[in-house]
């Protein structure tokens, strides 16, 4: 496994990061799989995806340096520089956009790992590949991503106030075993990053960065210079897996099966935005919805940077828990829902 021995000052250090960089990473790897873990990424697949394929069928060569970085397990450095704080996507990009052509090679045979050597025999001529892969992620950014960054932004947000919660509730062990599968606390110092036999990294007085995006399933590392240390991870919103939830029958009885769905989605901090998405019901009745249940005293709300984040109080948990979960039914799915 890999893991990385983190020193005080690094963890004295760790925040999070909202990044649209590596959200648009995470939506490259999202359509080169081409197959969405739920509802709301089929939906957003149907309408990218052959847009994106028409792209690469037109363009051989990117088409190769995208199979070949974005490998099975590894995916190459020069297509995840660790963003900054607060970093404009405009600024990463072109980072990727200066990498050393000779750089490129070397990462892309790292993430090839002796697999496919015809592809890399198609690439290694190339001077170019930084060029085309800043390229392809500005497509990827303004066509899939840029559109709705303001809601995907939202989402993550919301992730990071739940997991700040958490870390007030478990400290800093709970919430780094709950990034991602293959990363968790193993005491000692010692944070394991992802399964892959690597050798560990001893990180002293650098930044350690958690990133989320919104993809499921999608995940990295990265690191620059030994400055900045970085685990993208996938967000845990209700946007991910809220098909599956159901809706205890006495619950949706006693307050009604969309001001129920409300209040069972609010296990942890979201907007009134992803509530939008999740349960396909206008913002003006999600807005009713909430504002009956706070002064009901089952939910309370407070605001992180630029959102309003809504979540149960320990009456509303009383309330849920309360309602038998055998007998449930699926929530409502509205015409017209993306989630």
């Amino acid at each position: 496994m890999g893991w990385w021995l983190l020193d005080a000052d690094t963890l004295a250090r760790g925040r999070f990061v909202v990044s649209p960089f590596a959200e648009t990473v995470a939506c490259l790897k999202l359509l080169h799989e081409g197959t969405g873990a739920h509802p709301g990424e089929q939906e957003w697949l149907r309408r990218v995806l052959p847009g994106h394929r028409a792209r690469l069928a037109a363009d051989p060569v990117t088409a190769l340096l995208v199979r070949a970085g974005l490998g099975r397990y590894w995916t190459a450095d020069f297509l995840t520089p660790t963003p900054r704080d607060d970093e404009p996507f405009e600024e990463t990009v072109a980072r990727v956009r200066a990498v050393r052509p000779e750089d490129a090679h070397t990462h892309l045979r790292t993430s090839l790992a002796g697999s496919h050597p015809d592809v890399l025999a198609a690439l290694a001529d190339r001077d170019d590949l930084p060029e085309r892969a800043a390229t392809l992620l500005e497509a990827v950014w303004e066509t899939g991503v840029r559109p709705d960054w303001d809601r995907r932004r939202r989402v993550l947000e919301a992730d990071v106030a739940a997991r700040t919660a958490r870390f007030a509730r478990g400290g800093l062990a709970a919430v780094l075993d709950a990034l991602r599968p293959g990363t968790r606390w193993l005491g000692e110092s010692r944070l394991q990053v992802n399964g892959h036999e690597y050798p560990p990294r001893a990180i002293s007085g650098a930044d350690l960065l958690l990133m989320p995006v919104t993809p499921q399933r999608r995940g990295w590392v990265s690191w620059d210079d030994s400055a900045r240390y970085a685990v993208a991870y996938p967000c845990a919103g209700t946007l991910a897996d809220a098909p599956s939830r159901t809706v205890p029958a006495p619950l949706g009885a006693l307050l009604g099966p969309a001001r129920a769905t409300v209040l069972t989605l609010l296990d942890s901090p979201v907007s009134t935005s992803q509530l939008v998405a999740v349960t396909g019901l206008a913002l003006g009745s999600v807005g009713r919805h909430l504002r009956i249940l706070l002064d009901a005293g089952l939910v309370e709300r407070r605001r992180a940077g630029r959102s309003v984040l809504y979540s149960r109080t320990a009456a509303g948990e009383v309330v849920v828990a309360a309602s038998p979960a055998d007998g449930g039914r699926p929530a409502p799915r509205p015409a017209g829902d993306r989630s």
